[in-house]
């Protein structure tokens, strides 16, 4: 009698290779992130599309904020339009960040959600940083 796990069988290796590949192409993961920051090598510009109250107590250090519901072809005007755009939100709990990410993607813009938001990256034991400044959009 075969377990829940195994009850439907895993998919090929080819279909897998590409759902695999097709996932990393619209994620990233809170460590990826980190890395790229840590080292100083971030070829892309990280968002906080959280509400301000959210994005003062705590976010990523280094973010700019861009609540979700004020992405406009405006307000990116000083971001190069092929930079990738990495947002994110709360946590798993939060379509914050797909919402961001689909607005973004309408815009014609490069873009993925960092997977986990605010609680994946506590959950790595990552800092945060709190208040407006600096990593507002307009210092990005």
């Amino acid at each position: 009698m075969p377990t829940e796990v195994t009850a439907v069988p895993a998919a090929p290796s080819d279909q897998a290779e590409r759902h695999y590949a097709a996932k990393l192409a619209f994620e990233t993961d809170c460590d990826d992130v980190h890395g790229a920051l840590a080292a100083g090598t971030a070829d892309f510009v990280l968002l906080d599309v959280r509400g301000a109250g959210a994005y003062a107590r705590g976010h990523v250090p280094g973010a700019g904020h861009l609540p979700r519901r004020e992405i406009s072809a405006e307000r990116l005007a000083a971001i190069p339009p092929t930079t990738l755009l990495v947002v994110y939100c709360a946590g798993p709990h939060c379509n914050g960040a797909d919402k961001a990410a689909l607005a973004l993607a309408r815009l014609g813009r490069p873009v993925k959600i960092m997977i986990g938001g605010v609680t994946g990256w506590r959950d790595e034991g990552f800092p945060l940083a709190t208040g407006t400044a600096p990593g507002t959009l307009a210092e990005v």
